[in-house]
């Protein structure tokens, strides 16, 4: 049993969820539950592997050298997802959103169209426009609490606009969708009709609940394969985003050339020594502490969803199918955007990710990140009650 109750104290370890507060304006006494990040030591496997290479002392250029590595992802792909992945796919990157502003320029020209489904992790809308492309929103709807793709208007959207390039995610950030096969097929089909290549953003993938399934998009179809970049990290689901490692998947030999020779220009070659001895060690030996994390963390929904429900029920929760970030619908109250964060951030004193930033259809909407110690929750809670009551 690993003890997901206990709290360490972040504040003076250069953390942006606990230590940037005083310096963005906000009270010091502010509670964080905004930045996608856990408030839980990642696995005691993964300490240890990176304990022993400290103890080691020479951190030098590092790259890694034989199939153990791979081993690794390829076993963890194929046992979580039945997908079956192979050595040249693989292109190891710093980050997720690196990989993304990589293939945005990789496969597409200044000017092409970009399209995305807003609300959405903000960095998809500022990566496509500090790139010089053109962004298309294809807004998903929001039906009874829920959230399903506009397909309509996507097909639309991609012949009229032209649309080069499609941001995928899934699971979705903020809504907290795990898109099924069926939904995923009929964008895929628009996809390969109209020739637009696909970035898949499945960071979020291991954060799937009870009568979901996470599906690898370019798994579902061998022409998918063929036009997807498939970005994947290591760092939400074990809590490692400060050793800046993720793993890119391309199967299609002309898009994996292309995407290499756009990394190249950016200076990268050898990923963080840290960072692959913590991803590798994670998938090798971190299944178990993974279940009782989302076991947890399924705790901490319930207790939120009943929190809501008999305390604070004019705050509807979109009902999450995956990820640990809830998606908070607070326009019952009427407030302007000001007003919502004024109460929250100076009245309630909790920090979170506010809906407009995730683009179109955010207004009215606050971001909710449940990743820590259930009494640190309550005490949020108890916060947005008192100051909502």
């Amino acid at each position: 049993m690993y003890d997901f109750d206990e709290i360490f104290d972040r504040h003076g370890t250069y953390s942006l969820k606990y230590d940037l507060a005083a310096k963005r304006g906000l009270p010091e006494d502010i509670l964080p539950f905004w930045v996608a990040d856990m408030d839980f030591k990642s696995p005691p496997e993964v300490l240890k592997a990176l304990s022993r290479r400290i103890q080691h002392g020479v951190f030098g250029y590092s790259d890694t050298y034989d199939e153990s590595y791979f081993n690794a992802l390829s076993n963890w792909y194929k046992n979580r997802f039945g997908w079956q992945i192979r050595p040249e796919w693989l292109v190891k990157s710093p980050g997720v959103v690196f990989a993304i502003c990589t293939a945005i320029r990789a496969l597409t020209e200044p000017g092409d169209a970009v399209l995305i489904q807003q609300p959405v992790y903000h960095p998809f809308e500022s990566s496509v426009k500090d790139n010089n492309r053109r962004l298309i929103v294809n807004r998903l709807l929001y039906r009874d609490g829920r959230y399903l793709m506009n397909l309509d208007e996507f097909e639309r959207l991609v012949a009229k606009e032209k649309v080069k390039l499609f941001i995928l995610c899934n699971p979705h950030n903020p809504v907290g969708r795990v898109w099924t096969r069926e939904e995923l097929a009929q964008v895929g089909d628009i996809c390969v009709r109209h020739g637009v290549y696909v970035i898949s953003d499945e960071i979020h993938q291991d954060f799937v609940y009870s009568g979901y399934k996470h599906q690898v998009f370019a798994g579902l179809k061998p022409e998918y394969s063929e036009i997807t970049v498939t970005c994947t990290a290591p760092s939400k689901t074990f809590n490692l985003p400060g050793l800046q490692i993720s793993n890119i998947f391309i199967a299609n030999e002309k898009i994996r050339r292309l995407f290499i020779e756009e990394l190249r220009k950016t200076g990268y070659s050898q990923p963080n020594l840290m960072g692959m001895l913590a991803c590798q060690a994670a998938y090798e030996s971190g299944a178990k502490w993974l279940d009782e994390l989302i076991s947890y963390l399924s705790g901490n929904i319930s207790l939120f969803r009943e929190f809501l429900k008999e305390e604070l029920p004019d705050i509807r929760l979109a009902e999450p199918e995956g990820t640990y970030l809830l998606w908070l619908d607070f326009s019952k109250y009427g407030l302007s955007g000001r007003e919502l964060e004024n109460i929250l951030t100076y009245k309630a004193k909790i920090w979170l990710s506010p809906g407009p930033v995730f683009g179109e259809g955010g207004q009215g909407f606050q971001r909710f990140n449940v990743a820590c110690p259930r009494s640190v929750l309550q005490e949020g809670l108890n916060r947005l009650k008192k100051a909502f009551a």
